[in-house]
């Protein structure tokens, strides 16, 4: 099995973060974490698929290994952090790719891929939403938040303490699962969300996520014009990205393959062996 290297690159000044493993000579598959977490909640998944294919996992900014500049320092928006993880792939020489999104790694992958449809071989989402159809009744203070920060943000912040966090992972998971979620994933995302002027830059993206739906009709185009060959391997319990938001994409991508797994957000953390078969199968048809 390979193992995976850790590495640190210089993308517009700042420290970028990612794991890496597999051969760079085959197909590179792309993870894009989700929020509160890092490419650490890949890390069974890379070792898995590492065989087959070149996996790069990185960090946004203000998440993970790489670096926090503070909300004065640095415009944290889902713009930006694409702009981030573009200048990352270029400077790694990486031209095509498939993509894994989950959760925010869905606003900033799919950016990249309805830009740049030419790039992108292949999608993997795991509660990775493009439609509003996926919005839950969790949305509604942060959307509310969007419009009235100073009102709103006492009670958003409850969503960056322990109880939130660990509420994350283990909701919606069944009885019979939940001694598969390790407690360290959720005690680290939470020393992260800890250090000093991480909850501003948490509150800032939370602040700029309403505009990520400006652009879902832009995605739900090229999802319809491109066809990307889609896997969609959602947790059916999940309660911040409902499982509407995984039967939605049927509608522009009728040859979509649909698994709805007894999990919820994370479902890496129960369904690990059961998602790397999917991608494993997935990928080796659409790629080749």
């Amino acid at each position: 099995m390979n193992q995976v290297s850790h590495h640190t690159v210089e993308i517009q000044g700042r420290s970028v973060f990612y794991r890496e493993a597999g051969d760079s000579a085959k197909p590179t598959l792309l993870l894009l974490h989700g929020f509160p977490s890092s490419s650490a909640m890949f890390r069974t998944l890379i070792p898995a698929l590492a065989d087959d294919y070149h996996v790069i996992a990185p960090d946004h900014l203000g998440f993970g290994q790489s670096a926090m500049p503070s909300v004065d320092e640095f415009d944290y928006s889902f713009d930006t952090l694409t702009e981030i993880t573009l200048e990352l792939l270029d400077t790694l020489g990486i031209d095509r790719f498939a993509l894994y999104i989950q959760d925010y790694g869905a606003p900033i992958g799919l950016r990249i891929a309805s830009r740049n449809p030419e790039r992108v071989t292949a999608i993997i989402t795991q509660s990775g939403n493009a439609y509003l159809d996926g919005f839950t009744p969790f949305w509604e203070v942060l959307f509310a938040h969007a419009n009235d920060r100073a009102t709103h943000e006492p009670e958003v912040r409850k969503l960056l303490e322990l109880d939130a966090t660990k509420w994350q992972y283990t909701h919606g998971v069944p009885a019979d699962r939940l001694a598969l979620v390790s407690p360290d994933s959720w005690t680290l995302d939470q020393a992260y969300l800890d250090r000093p002027g991480n909850k501003e830059i948490q509150l800032q993206l939370f602040f700029d996520y309403k505009n990520n739906l400006d652009g879902y009709p832009a995605f739900q185009q090229y999802f319809a014009e491109h066809r990307p060959p889609t896997l969609i391997a959602w947790g059916a319990h999940d309660e911040i990205f409902g499982a509407d938001g995984a039967r939605a994409y049927l509608r522009d991508l009728p040859d979509a393959e649909l698994h709805l797994l007894d999990a919820g957000h994370f479902a890496l953390e129960t369904h690990g062996p059961e998602i790397a078969a999917l991608i494993r199968d997935f990928l080796g048809r659409v790629l080749g």
